[in-house]
């Protein structure tokens, strides 16, 4: 059961440094994944697409994927539901402790310069962290490294398809801002289901 209890601290460490929100905390998951060997950087690319996907916050979806993963590797489903509570809890926790200290300083000092350069502060590394996990997301998902690895050929390991799909759906969010996030999304899929991305 200690691995439970681990999963509870990685996680409130992650909720405790979730500035900017879930995307924020995608190196702080990479560097869980590298420690515990829980996951991999591809498992990371296919959590986001499918916490990004579904209703609710990224980053409590992700929690609860990694998990239920996890509680499932180490005793079944069972494990795999109980493990997505311990997940989920551990990354709210922090959140909700520091948004009660804050509302609570807030209402003390909301005048106050410091606390304004403060948050000021706090946008530069939110943003920071954004980047940061756009760049490792984008690596993960139009870069295959393995190839890279065995061929040595970078444009080799270049995925197009994706790259082509991306810009296609960036076309389409400019020209068409009306379209629905979900017809996109569904459109996504039909297209790496057809041309097996």
């Amino acid at each position: 059961m200690m691995i439970f209890l681990e999963l509870y601290i990685r996680f409130a460490m992650v909720g405790l440094f979730a500035v900017g929100g879930g995307l924020a905390t995608l190196p702080f998951l990479t560097a869980m994944g590298e420690t515990t060997g829980w996951f991999t950087s591809m498992d990371i690319s296919n959590m986001v697409a499918i916490s990004e996907s579904t209703p609710g916050p990224i980053g409590i979806n992700m929690a609860t994927y990694i998990g239920y993963q996890v509680g499932s590797n180490f005793g079944g489903a069972g494990f795999g539901i109980l493990g997505s509570v311990v997940a989920t809890l551990g990354e709210v926790t922090p959140c909700v402790i520091v948004i009660m200290i804050v509302s609570k300083i807030l209402v003390k000092f909301r005048d106050s310069k410091y606390v304004e350069y403060a948050f000021y502060g706090l946008r530069a590394a939110s943003v920071g962290l954004i980047a940061a996990a756009l760049l490792g997301v984008a690596k993960i998902a139009f870069f295959n490294a393995e190839t890279m690895a065995e061929s040595g050929n970078f444009f080799m390991a270049v995925d197009y398809k994706s790259l082509i799909l991306s810009a296609v759906i960036f076309f389409l969010i400019t020209k068409f801002k009306k379209l629905h996030p979900i017809a996109l999304i569904a459109l996504s899929a039909v297209i790496g289901i057809i041309f097996k991305m």
